[in-house]
C-alpha cells in the first residue's frame, strides 16, 4: 500500500512538472523530483529535507562535491554523483550554446561568450579567449585555477597559449567566487604584466573580464585605472 502511494506521488510530481515547469516548485520539491531518478522505490521527501538542512539551499546542494553529499544520511554515491552532475551539465549546456557563435566583434559579445564557463564554479578559475584578426574564436582555454595573480597562473602559459593558435587578440577572464566583481589591486597589476608580455609578441590583450555569479566587469569598458592596465 505504501509503495503504491509513493508511486502515485512520483507520477503526480512528474505530471505537474511536465505541465507547469519548475516555476511554482519549492526547493524541496525540485530536489524530490531529481532524487526520483537516482533513488528508486523510496520516499525522497525526507532525503530532500536532510540535504537542504545540511547545505542550506538548493544551489549549495547542487554545487557540493560528491564526497560532501555522501555524508548526508541516505545519499549514496549514485545519488551524489547524479546531483553533482546537474551543475556540470548546466555549464556544459551553456558553453555548448555559447560556442555556436564564432565571431565576436565587440567586447560585450566576448563577455557573453565567456560567462557560461564560470557557471557554478566555486574555485577561482582563469580562462583565455583567443581571436584572430577577423574576431573569429580560435579557442577558449582554462589557463589555471587559483587567484589570477597566483604562482599557478603563469604569464608564460598565457603567451604560449595565444601563440599556439596564432591569435592576434585575446581576452582574459577570471571569476571572484566571493560574489564581488570589482577588480582588486592585484588583478590590475597582473593585467599590466600580461598585457606587456603579450605586446612583446604582437598580441593585444583587449580586455580582462571579472565574473561574479551572473555579473561581470569589463576592465576595458570601466575606464580609469582599470582601462589603463590594458594599455602598455
Amino acid at each position: 500500500m505504501s509503495d503504491s502511494i509513493h508511486k502515485g506521488h512520483r507520477q503526480r510530481m512528474k505530471d505537474r512538472f511536465l505541465q507547469e515547469g519548475l516555476d511554482h516548485f519549492s526547493d524541496i520539491q525540485v530536489l524530490e523530483l531529481l532524487l526520483f531518478y537516482c533513488v528508486p522505490r523510496q520516499d525522497t521527501n525526507p532525503l530532500a529535507h536532510r540535504l537542504l538542512t545540511h547545505f542550506g539551499s538548493l544551489s549549495q546542494v547542487l554545487e557540493a562535491p560528491v564526497e560532501e553529499l555522501t555524508k548526508v544520511s541516505g545519499i549514496g554515491e549514485n545519488a551524489a554523483t547524479f546531483l553533482h552532475l546537474i551543475t556540470e551539465v548546466g555549464r556544459y549546456y551553456q558553453i555548448n550554446r555559447s560556442t555556436q557563435v564564432n565571431i565576436l566583434a565587440t567586447l560585450d559579445k566576448c563577455a557573453q561568450y565567456l560567462l557560461p564557463y564560470f557557471f557554478g564554479r566555486r574555485v577561482e578559475t582563469v580562462f583565455l579567449l583567443c581571436l584572430d584578426a577577423k574576431c573569429k574564436v580560435l579557442c577558449c582555454k582554462e589557463v589555471g585555477e587559483g587567484s589570477v595573480n597566483s604562482a599557478g597562473i603563469s604569464t608564460r602559459k598565457i603567451v604560449e597559449t595565444a601563440l599556439g593558435v596564432n591569435a592576434t587578440t585575446v581576452v582574459l577572464a577570471h571569476n571572484h567566487p566571493s560574489g564581488v566583481a570589482i577588480p582588486s589591486g592585484e588583478d590590475i597589476q597582473t593585467t599590466q604584466r600580461i598585457a606587456a608580455a603579450l605586446q612583446c609578441v604582437d598580441i593585444q590583450l583587449a580586455d580582462h573580464i571579472i565574473v561574479a555569479d551572473d555579473d561581470y566587469i569589463s576592465m576595458a569598458q570601466s575606464g580609469g585605472r582599470f582601462r589603463e592596465a590594458l594599455m602598455v
